[in-house]
């Protein structure tokens, strides 16, 4: 049980995905300008994170491993990622068409966003490590992690650039510039988890 509360705590906060290994940027920036929209992207991120990890994982362990494909890692990653994606679309259009709405074209970029194919990517590495010798579970609770870390540096974000929105800094500092400078901090306030992992 140890081994998955490593990895839950690793993914989350000691290798954040996005405050971390600087993966997901595009949708990190582009969705946080307010927290709703945050949360409705945060929530499918970590939807097909995690089946994107037992998807991968399974094509990966199942299939690529034992027929010698693994060089076609990436290509079929893409494939059943973009395949989770258009269901996510699809179940968001019918249920939160607002959402759909407010999140335009990030929510097909889940698709190429590279947090998304790096967990899988991650995930079959450690399928290959001897020493690592990760599960179709402990791949799972890895991607879910990850995601999770995903979803808390977008609101943790999100919630700062609202309130960032009622300051009034100087000219040189408005807009990205700021949300920049303020990511930054972020990250390095994250760097202060380096112990747990």
């Amino acid at each position: 049980m140890s081994a998955y509360w490593s990895i839950l705590i690793g993914a989350v906060l000691v290798n954040n995905f996005v405050l971390s290994q600087t993966l997901g940027i595009c949708p990190f920036l582009g969705v946080s300008k307010r927290l709703g929209t945050a949360l409705g992207m945060s929530g499918a991120v970590v939807f097909v994170m995690a089946l994107a990890s037992l998807a991968t994982g399974a094509v990966y362990k199942l299939v690529l491993i034992p027929h010698g494909l693994q060089y076609m890692q990436t290509i079929v990653f893409i494939l059943v990622i973009a395949g989770l994606v258009q269901v996510v679309e699809v179940i968001m259009l019918r249920f939160a068409p607002p959402l759909y709405k407010a999140l335009g074209i990030y929510l097909p970029l889940i698709t190429t966003n590279c947090a998304v194919l790096g967990a899988a990517v991650i995930n079959a590495k450690k399928f290959d490590d001897v020493t690592q010798g990760y599960s179709l579970l402990k791949a799972t609770v890895y991607g879910t992690a990850s995601g999770v870390g995903f979803a808390l540096a977008l609101l943790l974000f999100a919630s700062i650039r609202e309130r960032l929105d009622l300051a009034h800094p100087p000219a040189a500092m408005k807009g990205t510039a700021l949300a920049l400078v303020t990511a930054g901090l972020l990250a390095m306030a994250f760097m202060g988890f380096a112990g747990l992992g």
